[in-house]
């Protein structure tokens, strides 16, 4: 039984330690201790900048979703962005990436969005699956641009 709970200040070590599996798997440099310092207040301080949730399955933390608000000018409402959804890989298939974007949905759905928003690397196919499947669709026509170190 997959277990889905917002994250609280507590929660901060199983989340962190998610953080770093998806940096593992994502074959990324984790997080160095300012920027876990930076993760705590920014998520669970007095002015919190995104929010999130943890998968239990059995009482351990198996995944996480982290989310922010954007606004859409056209819609003239809220989007909910997905930062980063992971499960750890022993227990992918078992129901709780589907449980944490479900979760998303619903939040959105509750905050009147008008619409998810969230990226995908090209390599990872069973990422693209499993969104297709829960039916997104490929925005083709945009082009995901960054400017780092601002």
């Amino acid at each position: 039984m997959i277990e889905i709970k917002k994250a609280e200040r507590d929660d901060c070590k199983d989340l962190l330690k998610l953080i770093d599996a998806l940096a593992d798997y994502e074959k990324l440099d984790p997080p160095d201790r300012e920027a876990r310092e930076r993760l705590v207040e920014d998520g669970f301080g007095d002015s919190p900048k995104y929010e999130s949730f943890l998968a239990y399955k059995d009482g351990r933390a198996i995944g996480y979703v982290i989310f922010y608000l954007t606004y859409s000018s056209f819609l003239a409402k809220p989007t909910l962005y997905l930062e980063d959804i992971f499960v750890l890989e022993e227990y992918r298939g078992e129901g709780a990436g589907k449980a944490l974007f479900s979760r998303c949905v619903e939040e959105s759905r509750k905050r009147v969005c008008g619409r998810v928003d969230f990226v995908v690397l090209k390599w990872n196919k069973n990422a693209q699956r499993f969104y297709e499947k829960e039916g997104a669709k490929v925005m083709d026509d945009w082009l995901l641009y960054r400017l780092e170190q601002i």
